[in-house]
């Protein structure tokens, strides 16, 4: 009977250690990245952790990805280095963006801008006809308005700077976190008590292997009363 009892008892601690290696694979395997969302039209994007350094505001409904948390700039990401395009690394105030707590399935916006440049003066001409402009296809991070004035901040050749716009760009809005926004603090990261809780089969595993020590350690003890019982029942003769 004992080793029926050190049987079981052995089957709960190996059960016990394949959940705890399960959670830990699952916490293991789990995104630390951290995103949150330009939920209106005017949050910017820093160079530096300072009021004066705004390079753009990102587009409307389209995410940074976060670096690091702080009061009141977060240090974040914005696009990556899929080429053509480039990370950029910079800052924006944490009370501005909405914090999510999943990973966006298109996080960044990709798009294009084309600028057409006029060229005055003496002008070669190719064929029949004046070659008088020049038009340049630039990646497009994010606008800026310096007075009645609009720009787009945009990348190209390896060089990030202004270009004039004569009017706001239009995109397709990214909706994914309508359904899926989280409250405005961010949420908690590498909170293992809380990233990764067992399941209902797990938990029930445990509980029967547990209640099966405990009835048979309870009847083996019944066993021992009634042989003691026996015993002192014997010995009265």
């Amino acid at each position: 009977m004992k080793r029926i009892i050190i049987s079981i008892i052995f089957l709960v601690v190996a059960a016990l250690s394949s959940v705890s290696a399960t959670v830990s694979a699952k916490a293991d395997g789990e995104s630390s990245e951290l995103y949150a969302v330009a939920d209106s039209r005017d949050v910017y994007f820093y160079s530096e952790p300072q009021e004066n350094s705004g390079l753009f505001i990102l587009p409307y409904t389209y995410y940074v990805k976060v670096i690091s948390l702080g009061e009141p700039f977060c240090r974040v990401e914005y696009l990556d280095d899929a080429a053509p395009y480039r990370k950029i690394t910079g800052y924006c105030k944490k009370s501005e963006i909405t914090f999510v707590d999943f990973t966006p399935v298109r996080p960044f916006l990709r798009r294009e801008v084309t600028v057409r440049y006029s060229i005055e003066g003496n002008l070669p001409t190719v064929g029949t006809g004046a070659f008088d402009s020049v038009e340049i296809t630039y990646l497009y991070y994010g606008s800026y308005r310096a007075g009645t004035s609009l720009f787009h901040y945009v990348y190209n050749n390896g060089e990030f700077g202004y270009v004039p716009a004569a009017e706001e760009l239009t995109y397709e809005l990214n909706t994914d976190y309508l359904d899926q926004t989280s409250a405005e603090t961010p949420p908690p990261q590498n909170d293992p008590a809380g990233s990764s809780p067992l399941t209902a089969v797990q938990i029930t595993v445990i509980c029967v292997l547990c209640v099966a020590v405990v009835g048979i350690a309870a009847f083996v003890l019944r066993g021992k009363r009634s042989d003691v019982r026996h015993k002192d029942e014997t010995s009265d003769f």
